[in-house]
């Protein structure tokens, strides 16, 4: 087995906590201002419900709640990893965490990295306050693991937000194209299976939009994750966020190659299902609303995750981000009131088809 202690966990990186913040404030401006969008789509269009015209339903009999890793969600909803480490993420962590309290729906916090490399950040990640009851996925990024991190840092994530889950993001592509990425992703298994071992919460694997294949899936589910989020393509391109913070135009032409590299997002909620039968499923990348979710948890998903709707959403406060995850879960009802699902168990077993339209 692998070790993850070392003498100086921090000695890992090109990254000072002020480039880690930086990076931080880049990321959310280019999200907000610039088209960071696949070409490649998310493969959801291709799927449809059959209609049932005479479903014997009442739409507000209808039950969305979900169990996933012990806690309940009245929506099968899942406000994806964004942000953190700059008072601006700080603002949108709370307003998010404020809502999805009030929805009852889960939340993902962005990677806590420049907050275990400077404690003085770590404020910008604690929303249990105002979120008591959600589920709450603490977020570091796996190839740490190469570069000095290990389960005390882990933990430390997990404790800074009082989380019920850590989630451990693979971004290999965006690393790549990164001028100032962690690129060494080699035997990264062992060190993921102590982890699992080791971490007294559950462990998620996230993608963070180019999805997961089957055979990452399947050797994830043997280290010992708990949940896979595909984080498939169709959404945001990271490639592409990094291309807009390219210090030169060769950095950007590299970056730029890869606009259309990933597994689609219905493909690889395929591909994991099959290859982790057992395990929950997190369908994310180019979700927009709750017909696409429905469309997931048909496909073998058991929750949707939505990081751009939500966060362009949060900008204007809870009630903004409320409204948009009523509207979602409004819209995931009727679809299955339309399918003839009564609850997420038989929307789950409800067959999908392939039109020409």
């Amino acid at each position: 087995m692998a070790s993850l202690t070392t003498e100086n966990p921090h000695r890992d990186t090109n990254d000072t906590p002020e480039v880690l913040e930086r990076r931080k404030a880049d990321h959310i401006r280019i999200n907000l201002e610039e088209d960071v969008s696949f070409r490649l789509t998310t493969g959801l269009e291709k799927y449809y419900f059959m209609h049932q015209a005479l479903p014997e339903l009442d739409l507000a009999a209808l039950d969305t709640r979900t169990v996933v890793l012990g806690k309940l969600l009245n929506t099968p909803l899942l406000i994806s990893s964004m942000t953190g480490g700059t008072a601006e993420a700080q603002k949108i962590n709370r307003t998010l965490a404020e809502a999805a309290q009030q929805v009852g729906m889960a939340m993902g916090l962005g990677s806590q990295r420049a907050a275990v490399a400077d404690a003085s950040l770590a404020y910008t990640y604690k929303v249990r306050d105002v979120a008591p009851d959600i589920l709450l996925l603490a977020n570091l990024g796996a190839v740490q693991f190469n570069y000095g991190y290990g389960v005390a840092e882990c933990q430390r994530a997990v404790d800074m937000c009082q989380a019920d889950a850590l989630i451990l993001h693979f971004n290999v592509l965006q690393e790549a194209v990164q001028p100032e990425g962690d690129s060494n992703f080699a035997g990264l298994l062992p060190k993921i299976e102590q982890v699992c071992k080791l971490l007294p919460v559950p462990v998620i694997a996230k993608e963070v939009g180019w999805g997961f294949s089957a055979q990452a899936a399947r050797q994830l589910a043997e280290a010992g994750v708990a949940a896979i989020d595909v984080a498939g393509a169709g959404g945001t391109s990271w490639s592409q966020v990094e291309m807009y913070r390219a210090p030169t135009a060769r950095h950007a032409r590299i970056a730029a190659a890869f606009r259309d590299w990933g597994i689609p997002t219905a493909s690889s909620i395929q591909f994991c299902r099959a290859a982790a039968p057992h395990l929950p499923i997190f369908a994310s990348g180019g979700l927009k609303n709750g017909i696409d979710i429905a469309k997931c948890i048909a496909l073998g998903a058991t929750v949707g995750g939505l990081a751009g709707e939500f966060l362009r959403a949060a900008v204007n406060g809870v009630e903004a981000v409320v409204d948009l995850a009523d509207i979602i879960t409004t819209e995931l009802k009727i679809a299955m009131l339309c399918a003839g699902a009564q609850d997420l168990t038989a929307l789950s077993q409800t067959p999908l088809y392939q039109f020409d339209r």
